[in-house]
């Protein structure tokens, strides 16, 4: 899947007047909001009841950052404490157990958590020192711990306090970039997702190659996509629907160059798919399309990426299992593909294969879609 993190924080926009000059400074506090597939709690309201519109999770407005997985949801407050609620099977919740909780606890009571990163029943995390931790589901060494035991507390990924950051969104398999742009990777290889040139497992991080240029990457199904801090972007493993943009179905072990658009802004990798968009604002998709969840208003597949329409006014995006959602530079909120459970989020369980606005709210940050077996997406609204 993908990165799917989201700093919410407390949002400043100052106000102008016609002559420009700025006249006021407003404070926004960020709102959590959940729909979709309620399995295992993942919603966080307290049941497991699916639902096909935002339904809002309880009253506070200190969360910053959020990240959801295959049937959990990990969330930072400004007090750096980390809150988990959904399935925890195999330790997925960190909270030292297999229970499943579906409404946030906190996870042990320090307050020096930064970014979380979730998938398959596992999640990655970053601290504010720098530090990398993980804990879940290790059948294929996703943890990166130099085993494959799971845990179901946060155990430390080596003694680096250099990472910047993470993403556990692959089908087992994890990246991250350190502060020094280099790119590493571990877990399961069996398409050569980790790009190191083979399809060895490995249970520690590896580099890849010897670039310092990595900006951020993001893990879909045995593939992996990433973007250089030069606007390129680069692609490599399983792809079988041609998920990779690269215009073929040729499966790669290390990263190849996907055309050469120099203006990649963001990635994110769902099931098979990927989307993605460019510094001006536009939304690209490729991949598979099965459920419409290209936004291409087909469902047809593509080797190569596609733009979404014309606008160029998409903002913060993010790939589910088999739908998408995106913001807008408005602060509208848009998603498509599968909508079985209501993941979609516009109160029915219709499919579209062409983005549909939730609601008509123009105050929405950015969305996280995620799951697989639990569907369901969840979105931050100020």
């Amino acid at each position: 899947m993908s990165i799917r993190q989201y700093n919410l924080g407390s949002i400043v926009k100052p106000g102008f007047n016609p002559l420009g000059a700025q006249t006021s400074v407003t404070t926004y506090q960020p709102y959590l909001y959940s729909w979709g597939a309620a399995s295992n709690g993942a919603l966080g309201l307290g049941n497991i009841t699916d639902y096909s519109s935002p339904k809002q999770i309880g009253a506070l407005t200190t969360w910053s950052k959020f990240s959801t997985g295959l049937r959990q949801t990990f969330a930072t407050k400004t007090d750096g404490t980390l809150w988990v609620w959904g399935g925890g099977q195999s330790g997925a919740l960190g909270l030292g157990n297999t229970t499943n909780y579906s409404s946030p606890k906190q996870l042990g009571a320090l307050t020096n958590w930064s970014t979380p990163s979730g998938n398959r029943d596992y999640c990655l995390a970053i601290k504010t020192d720098g530090t990398l931790w993980a804990w879940g589901i290790n059948t294929n060494a996703t943890l990166g711990t130099g085993n494959t035991t799971n845990y179901s507390s946060p155990k430390q990924i080596g003694a680096l306090t250099t990472w910047a950051k993470a993403s556990s969104g692959g089908w087992y398999h994890s990246a991250a970039i350190q502060t020094n742009g280099t790119l590493w990777t571990w877990g399961y290889n069996t398409a050569g997702q980790l790009g190191l040139g083979n399809t060895t497992n490995y249970s520690s991080p590896k580099q890849v190659g010897a670039l310092t240029t990595w900006l951020s990457v993001s893990c879909g199904q045995y593939m992996t996509s990433a973007i250089k801090t030069d606007g390129t972007l680069w692609a490599w493993g399983n792809n079988v629907y041609g998920q990779l943009g690269l215009g073929n179905t040729t499966y790669y072990s290390s990263p190849k160059q996907i055309g050469a658009l120099t203006t990649w802004a963001s990635i994110s990798a769902g099931t098979s798919y990927v989307i993605g968009v460019t510094t001006n604002g536009g939304l690209y998709a490729w991949g598979r399309n099965q459920f419409g969840q290209l936004g291409l208003n087909n469902t047809t597949n593509y080797s190569s990426p596609k733009q979404i329409g014309s606008l160029l006014t998409w903002s913060t995006i993010s790939g589910g299992s088999t739908f998408a959602a995106a913001s807008k530079t408005d602060g509208t909120l848009w998603s498509w593909g599968n909508n079985s459970n209501g993941q979609l989020g516009i109160g029915n369980v219709t499919y579209y294969s062409s983005p549909k606005q939730i609601g008509s709210s123009t105050t929405w940050l950015s969305a996280a879609a995620s799951g697989s077996g639990g569907v369901f997406t969840i979105a931050a609204l100020y």
